[in-house]
């Protein structure tokens, strides 16, 4: 078997957003998310670090061209979520608060639907390994695709049938 590595690309989008919950009433929600809760949102520079993991070609030397990484980042992250407000811009933040967990989470299955249609890019040995996205500088959250999804967003229901139909 050849060895195993973990390629990582990072990229920076600025986008806006309120955190708020639809399931609270306006006071749990002020409590809740304190300064962040305001009506008006507020923004972020966010930086996300994609991470994948495959064996090394014996005749490129890589696990993924990392050109063909780029563009996959361009198409599942950059292009939905760069100088956009979240919950105004995003369907799947309509039903969900845009904390930094549900954007990791909102990534990942992004990502994955995009890589998952290219024929090139599913042939390959690489395999999303995590999603890491910096809020701010203290505040990080990483997502390795554990756990269940919700069946009612089409996105993620998509991207789960093309990956099961490639396996």
């Amino acid at each position: 078997m050849p060895p195993i590595t973990y390629i990582t690309r990072t990229e920076t989008f600025s986008a806006a957003h309120r955190l708020h919950s639809t399931q609270l009433s306006a006071e749990e929600n002020k409590v809740l998310y304190g300064k962040c809760n305001h009506p008006h949102f507020h923004g972020h520079n966010y930086k996300v670090e994609i991470t994948l993991k495959g064996e090394v070609n014996p005749i490129t030397g890589m696990v993924m061209n990392l050109v063909d990484l780029k563009q996959c980042i361009q198409l599942a992250v950059m292009d939905p979520l760069d100088h956009r407000n979240l919950d105004l811009d995003v369907p799947y933040f309509s039903k969900k608060p845009s904390t930094t967990e549900n954007l990791a989470i909102y990534i990942w299955w992004n990502f994955q639907h995009h890589f998952l249609q290219n024929e090139a890019w599913r042939s390959s040995s690489a395999r999303l390994y995590k999603v890491k996205v910096h809020e701010t500088e203290r505040n990080i959250v990483e997502y390795m695709g554990e756990g269940d999804l919700d069946a009612s967003d089409l996105t993620f229901t998509e991207a789960l049938l093309c990956l099961n139909e490639s396996v």
